[in-house]
């Protein structure tokens, strides 16, 4: 199998992050792993996506920081979608706001070039697509969401702060990872305007209900095929605790990882979401959970599975490249029957 990896940008891709653990264990198996960055994309005269990318072959390595910084050393070399199998989209577009605007959407859109190559790519571009902002989120039943509004009214911000009895959290519509969220209270309602103020300045203003459960952090949860991922037992599941005054929990903004069991009202906010999570072709996706209720959805470039598979002494990437294995075989024996949203979750 020949796959090949979107991340942002060499330059920023870490060893320790989940798409480097991802490609290491499909080249244990015996794959071709190829990493592209954004800006190494490109659309071929003859309609197809062609890319430089970084690739190593024919070496055993210790484990995943020295195969990735071997990779990394590597001289660029050119490929074609009539080389690939699959393309897996893992960048984040959140990374690229006021920094890369071109490379924003640019994953998803070379996506759609390689699909119609024939290529396997994951999760669905088209999907993505949609999902690129938080409004995606807002398509999922009711009852898994906090109470929440999207607008960039003030006063209709002010009046739902009242509403919540002046305590809620803002953050803007498109981004992730702890960017720009804040919590509203008492304390700090003298800065409500301004702070509604710097949030429109990107965009729409999401004001959501304040879960008191936030204060102990949340639940992060790997979904795969729509299915909470796990192995011999184990789940790839998280608690992600604020780091102190902070009420962002996202590791890369300062949050403790932490061991966590799996709960039957986790199981069943994961079986409600995994209707829309198939039809929409979102292979692998991130879950975070606080108390009863869904506090996002993260289709692009979910993290931690590295983290996880320390904390449990687990092999959750493997499972993954086996997964895709099987839908490379069903391609093979489909053709082109089976559309690229169907296989992406089968």
């Amino acid at each position: 199998m020949k796959i090949g990896f979107i991340i942002n940008d060499h330059a920023t891709e870490k060893w320790n992050y989940t798409t480097p653990a991802l490609g290491y264990a499909a080249y244990k198996r015996g794959h071709d792993v190829f990493f592209i960055g954004v800006g190494e994309l490109s659309y071929a005269s003859k309609g197809h996506l062609s890319v430089r990318c970084k690739t190593i072959k024919d070496r055993v390595f210790k484990g995943e920081e020295t195969y990735f910084k071997a990779v990394q050393k590597e001289e660029f070399v050119n490929l074609s979608s009539k080389d690939l199998d699959v393309l897996f989209l893992r960048n984040n577009p959140a990374d690229e706001i006021n920094e890369r605007d071109w490379a924003y959407n640019a994953a998803f859109i070379f996506g759609e070039i390689a699909m119609s190559n024939g290529v396997l790519v994951l999760n669905h571009p088209s999907s993505l697509a949609g999902a690129v902002n938080k409004m995606y989120f807002q398509h999922f039943p009711e009852i898994l969401r906090p109470k929440t509004i999207i607008t960039r009214d003030h006063n209709e911000i002010k009046e739902f702060f009242k509403e919540q009895k002046q305590k809620m959290i803002l953050k803007p519509l498109q981004g992730s990872g702890g960017t720009n969220v804040f919590m509203m209270d008492k304390k700090n309602e003298h800065n409500l305007s301004q702070t509604i103020d710097a949030i429109c300045r990107d965009g729409f203003v999401i004001a959501q209900e304040y879960l008191t459960e936030a204060t102990g952090g949340d639940t992060r949860l790997f979904l795969m095929n729509g299915e909470p991922l796990q192995v011999n037992g184990q789940y790839a599941l998280m608690q992600r605790v604020n780091a102190s005054g902070d009420i962002r929990s996202n590791i890369h903004a300062g949050g403790k990882p932490e061991k966590v069991k799996m709960t039957d009202q986790i199981m069943e906010l994961a079986d409600i979401v995994r209707p829309k999570l198939v039809q929409d072709g979102m292979f692998l996706v991130g879950i975070d959970i606080v108390g009863s209720k869904l506090m996002e959805i993260n289709v692009f470039s979910p993290g931690g599975l590295n983290v996880m598979g320390q904390m449990y002494d687990a092999d959750f990437a493997t499972p993954v490249i086996e997964a895709i294995e099987r839908k490379v075989y069903y391609k093979s024996m489909y053709g082109d029957y089976l559309y690229n949203s169907r296989l992406a979750t089968l």
